[in-house]
């Protein structure tokens, strides 16, 4: 007879849309890039540099659980957590664990890495402002050719992070029957009830002004490339 549980919400909504936004925006810009659809390649890159800063700055004033000094643990930590990974056990994580820590981080710093470079990439002599970053004309060509290679060569890198990051949800719900999806969709988790204290969560209208915030950000610096 499985364990009793309730319901226990974990995760508010501005980092469930910071999580699917990012997953609607590396679609987008990955498949507008094969394509050729330059602007709307730059459009969803503006987008996700939003939400990467956005969830930075969610990281360090927003709700408790979803701030990095909650969730980040020491390597060992989470190196002991994969070394158990096969014993059963109910989830009582209210936050990310310790080894999904390290990856959320790892996500994020690829994630900005990405954005950043294609901001001063370019895709061939002569095109318009529009086919490539603001800031490509604000540095030296050499310096454009290697980001625009960096670009290039970390879209595969964060490819592999997220299925890396897809295979451990998986693993999760086989092994150890933890749901990781539900709760990022709904915000909440079913806990047993020794562990079912909820996370302050922070007040929605501070989301609105942090979101703002990195979205001045972004308008910015695209208006400084503009202006170059």
């Amino acid at each position: 007879m499985s364990e009793k549980t309730v319901p226990v919400k974990v995760w508010d909504g501005w980092v469930r849309l910071f999580h699917w936004g990012t997953v609607s925006c590396v679609l987008v810009s990955y498949f507008s890039a094969k394509s050729g659809a330059w602007n709307l390649h730059y459009g969803s890159g503006y987008l996700l540099l939003t939400l990467v800063g956005f969830r930075i700055l969610w990281g360090l004033f927003g709700s408790s659980n979803a701030r990095f000094w909650t969730f980040l643990r020491s390597p060992l930590a989470a190196f002991r957590q994969l070394a158990g990974f096969r014993k059963p056990g109910p989830d009582t994580e209210t936050t990310h664990n310790a080894a999904g820590a390290w990856m959320v981080v790892a996500l994020l710093g690829l994630l900005a890495a990405q954005g950043v470079s294609g901001l001063m990439a370019n895709h061939d002599v002569g095109f318009t402002y529009s086919q490539h970053g603001p800031l490509a004309n604000w540095v030296s060509e050499a310096t454009s050719e290697r980001m625009t290679n960096l670009h290039a060569t970390l879209i595969n890198v964060l490819l592999l992070a997220v299925l890396l990051h897809v295979l451990a949800v998986f693993a999760y719900r086989l092994v150890k029957g933890h749901d990781l999806v539900v709760p990022m969709i709904t915000g909440v988790k079913e806990m047993p009830p020794a562990h079912a204290t909820p996370p302050r969560l922070a007040h929605p209208a501070l989301g609105v002004a942090l979101l703002a915030v990195a979205a001045f950000g972004v308008w910015y610096v695209r208006r400084l490339g503009m202006g170059g």
